[in-house]
């Protein structure tokens, strides 16, 4: 006959005297025990055979009094269930505590990383370091620590309300496609079933549609002549008609090095990492840009970039430098550095200069990737020729004596004639 065994009540278990050595055990029915160690802990310990093996072995349930009699009972309970259905506890409880650690491994924060390492070798590097920026400050703050499969629609909209509330709809809509970019390489690695947040936009307001502000082409002889007269810094101001000459983008012109720079052949060859279309793009230097360079060399020539930041000489000027300074300019609403490439590719237009040529200078891609491979090479001639005249067109604008290009090459014609007078 089974012997018959009473249940365990706190007083007993308050009262238990722990053994001189070894240890004890006190049964509660159905293979829970409070096993007594001589230190004085006393733990729940529940005794039952493995599913099919059939093997003697216990799992702990914790300690008393953290866990009370109830809650032992309890945990006795779930077990002999799984039990029932041939599933060992112990197994259970390992297998679920690495779900739920796996699962708090992969945050949108780490996820967002591995993501990241491979949207960064798409993209730019300064437009790599706007995205990142961009998570750090507006979404890993609420919901960075969450993992990716409990990130859902009502509290990725939660987390951008406060930006819509200050009205910068254009944040709003650049985070609702990093964060489904996010979203969609955790689907495509398996870590969710289907990507919550695709439809999250369409709770926010779309931002207003606006040109980049610019000025017309008959609007030259003033931005040159307010360059002129600005309280800026020469290096600025350098970087501000460097970027006027060669045409090309703010953090292409904020990053340009000096080993980029050949000027026996007259060309700045910008490597495809640097670039938007991450393809190599080809700048013939005019005798304007030359002159930009000689102004540089004093200041920037040993180091290796040519328009350094001014916090730390080893690195480049921001891309937004040269944005900033226009705007302390009093252009403010009228012109951002983007748009200096567009007054050129206006004026160009205007002058009837071929298309194709204007875009190859201004690095547009090409969706014919064969034609725009043959198109760099074949027309870089036909491109010196529409650069010159761009860059007399702009010394023409400054009246002739106002640009750094300009003083310089008048400077170096008047050094030659005096010498040649000796």
């Amino acid at each position: 006959m089974a012997k018959t065994v009473l249940p365990l009540n706190d007083t007993q278990i308050k009262n238990a005297k722990p053994p001189k050595e070894g240890e004890n055990y006190l049964a509660d029915g159905q293979g829970l025990f409070l096993r007594i160690r001589a230190s004085g802990t006393k733990q729940w310990i529940f005794k039952y055979y493995k599913p099919y093996t059939k093997a003697r072995t216990n799992i702990s349930f914790g300690t008393y009094p953290e866990t009370t009699l109830n809650d032992a009972r309890g945990k006795r309970k779930d077990a002999r269930s799984l039990l029932a259905k041939d599933i060992d506890p112990k197994e259970h409880r390992d297998s679920t505590q690495r779900d739920h650690e796996e699962a708090h491994a992969q945050t949108l924060e780490h996820v967002a990383a591995r993501w990241f390492e491979v949207k960064k070798s798409k993209v730019t590097p300064a437009y790599a370091d706007d995205i990142w920026r961009s998570l750090t400050l507006h979404l890993f703050p609420s919901l960075g620590k969450l993992p990716i499969s409990k990130i859902t629609a009502p509290k990725a909209i939660k987390a951008l309300e406060p930006i819509a509330a200050k009205g910068n709809l254009e944040t709003i809509k650049r985070l609702c496609q990093r964060i489904n970019e996010i979203m969609v390489h955790a689907l495509n690695v398996g870590l969710i079933s289907a990507n919550p947040l695709a439809g999250i936009h369409s709770e926010f307001k779309k931002p207003a549609t606006n040109n980049m502000p610019t000025l017309a082409s008959a609007e030259l002889p003033e931005l040159m002549r307010t360059i002129n007269q600005a309280s800026i810094k020469r290096l600025t101001r350098c970087l501000i008609e460097w970027q006027l000459h060669t045409m090309v983008r703010p953090s292409e012109a904020a990053g340009a090095q000096w080993s980029e720079i050949d000027t026996d052949a007259a060309l700045w060859t910008i490597p495809a990492e640097r670039m938007k279309s991450k393809r190599t793009h080809l700048v013939p230097l005019t005798p304007q840009a030359l002159a930009i360079l000689e102004v540089l060399r004093p200041i920037s020539g040993h180091r290796e970039y040519l328009f350094t930041n001014q916090n730390d000489y080893d690195k480049p000027a921001h891309p937004q430098t040269a944005n900033m300074a226009i705007k302390r300019m009093s252009f403010g609403g009228r012109l951002v550095a983007h748009g200096l490439r567009s007054i050129a590719s206006t004026t160009l237009n205007e002058q009837r200069f071929d298309k194709e040529i204007i875009e190859a200078a201004l690095s547009h891609a090409d969706e014919n990737q064969v034609r725009s491979a043959y198109n760099r090479a074949d027309y870089l001639e036909q491109r010196r020729v529409l650069m010159n005249w761009w860059s007399e067109h702009i010394e023409r604008a400054a009246n002739g004596n106002l640009s750094i290009s300009n003083n310089v090459r008048t400077l170096r014609v008047i050094n030659q004639k005096g010498e040649a007078k000796k």
